[in-house]
């Protein structure tokens, strides 16, 4: 498995931008797709984001698409994600995933059973 460490949590005004890094350690790291979640107070945890594991896939959910913008970096075994013009119902606890699955190249980057390692998470505030 794949470790996972999430950081660039905070608070940040409506209409501002912030970017999270998850960075992960284990050898494995560039040969799986890896994926950001959120879960807000009182919610189920949604699928953000995903990125598959050459980089050249990206998959949003509808609620972040042109916003939000994930990349990563292979050579420092690293995903981002950019929030670009946040709301104030994005404040949740954000999570990175790794795919439990080596070059996997299928659609269902959304479902959480893809994954099997998962990073502590960081919280993200927007304040209206």
């Amino acid at each position: 498995q794949v470790q996972l460490v999430e950081s660039g949590g905070g608070l940040v005004q409506a209409g501002g931008s912030l970017r999270l890094s998850c960075a992960a350690s284990g050898r494995s790291f560039s040969s799986r797709a890896m994926g950001w979640f959120r879960q807000a107070p009182g919610k189920e945890r949604e699928f953000v984001a995903a990125i598959s594991w050459g980089g050249d896939s990206t998959s949003y959910a509808n609620s972040v698409k042109d916003r939000f913008a994930i990349s990563r970096d292979n050579a420092k075994a690293t995903v981002y994600l950019q929030m670009n013009r946040r709301k104030p119902e994005a404040t949740a606890v954000y999570y990175c995933a790794s795919c439990a699955l080596t070059y996997y190249s299928g659609s269902y980057y959304d479902r959480e059973s893809l994954y099997n390692s998962w990073g502590q998470g960081t919280q993200v505030t927007v304040s209206s």
